[in-house]
């Protein structure tokens, strides 16, 4: 995956980038599949992107829930460090993306969850900006 994106940095080196990582979940009778997106974002030219899916038993709990897609985006977060991800795009802006908004139950979760992606120092984004979360780490839960 690294030397992918490093290609595909590369391949255009004067464009604009931004990382943007967000996980979702969905919950079915026995298991809870989480899904981490990871995106690179070439700002008005397109973007790639990857994603990892996590299988687990079913997980009822929506702060739970909410508080493991957080942690899944922040580790792929420290998985780019360990693989040396910062070494070479420390310029690179990098969002988390978190699949909670001020509609719904996950309403009572936003400062939660935005107060500890900010405190390790990232930008958090919450619906209807999070679509690395809500769109497309979203479409392969299904």
């Amino acid at each position: 995956m690294i030397m992918d994106i490093r290609g595909y940095l590369q391949a255009d080196p004067d464009a604009q980038y931004k990382v943007v990582i967000g996980t979702d979940s969905q919950t079915r009778e026995n298991e809870t599949i989480f899904v981490t997106a990871l995106i690179v974002q070439r700002i008005g030219k397109g973007a790639i992107f990857f994603y990892t899916k996590y299988r687990h038993d079913a997980i009822r709990d929506l702060r739970y829930r909410i508080y493991r897609e957080t942690e899944y985006s922040l580790k792929a977060v420290e998985t780019l460090k360990k693989n040396g991800f910062f070494g070479f795009f420390v310029d690179i802006p990098m969002e988390i993306h978190l699949d909670v908004g001020q509609q719904g139950e996950t309403r009572k979760l936003i400062q939660e969850v935005v107060g500890w992606v900010t405190s390790v120092g990232y930008t958090a984004k919450i619906k209807p900006e999070s679509y690395a979360a809500s769109a497309v780490a979203d479409r392969f839960t299904k």
